[in-house]
Formats: C-alpha cells, structure tokens, sequence
C-alpha cells in the first residue's frame, strides 16, 4: 500500500517491514489488512514461524493503519504495546493479518489483530497500543 504520510522518514520498502516483507494491502482508520509469504528466514531453527514475526506483523500493522489518520494531522504513531499470543504453529504459506480498532483515544488508539493461515485457522492474536505523539517529540516516525 502505497499511501503517503506526513513525517515517514524511511520508505516502508527501506524499512523494516520491507526488510521482513510485510505486504499492507488495505488500511485506514478502522481496519487493516497485510500478508507475509511464510521463509526460511522467518521461522525458528525448528521449522515454525518465529514468534516476533507474528508480533512484528502486528506492531507494524496497527502502527501503519494509526499514521494514515494522524500524520496529516502532524502526529506519529509509536508502538506502545504488544501482547501476542501464538495460538497455531506455521511453517508453509503465507499469514494473513487483519488488524480491527477497538479504541481511539486522543493519545492512544488500541488494536486487535488475527493472523491467520492458507485454511484461515488463527495462528496468532495481538492486542497492540499505538502510542499517537506530536511528530518530533521523542521519535521521527513511528513503527509503521
């Protein structure tokens, strides 16, 4: 997803998300959408998708779908925190990620986020806290 916000400083592709992979297909105030192909690189030495993917993609996500909404309005969006719980272990395919707002608050949004496999079984849940700052105090951008 190619949407331009205010304050970005790295290219998502130059970024982290790029290094990982991180495909955000659709996004905006109340949802968010992303898929990663499932590699070698990604899983632990036992042949599953490492946790801090799955906490990646969610940090990421939620992250993302916040900056779209508040960097026009001069903010950056900060990951605050993450709790991830992995539910289903992956090791082919892709993950698909659905990130649903639960809260928007002046200075923190709140985020549920299931990722799932090819068959659509959830391998993952997040409950992630997007901290939303003025840009330029404490950070240049945010996790997105």
């Amino acid at each position: 997803m190619d949407a331009v916000i205010p304050g970005i400083v790295v290219p998502p592709q130059e970024s982290f998300n790029g290094l990982v992979g991180l495909a955000v297909s659709d996004a905006d105030e109340h949802s968010a959408r992303a898929e990663l192909p499932v590699r070698r690189d990604l899983m632990q030495p036992w042949g599953v998708v490492h946790g801090g993917v799955f906490a990646t993609i969610a940090e990421s996500l939620a992250s993302w779908a916040t900056a779209i909404v508040v960097g026009p309005e001069g903010h950056v969006a900060m990951g605050l925190s993450n709790a991830t719980s992995f539910l289903r272990p992956l090791s082919a395919g892709t993950i698909h990620a659905l990130a649903t707002r639960r809260h928007r608050g002046r200075t923190t949004w709140v985020w549920d986020v299931d990722m799932r496999d090819d068959e659509g079984r959830l391998c993952a849940a997040s409950r992630v806290t997007i901290a939303v700052r003025p840009a330029g105090s404490g950070g240049s951008g945010g996790d997105a």
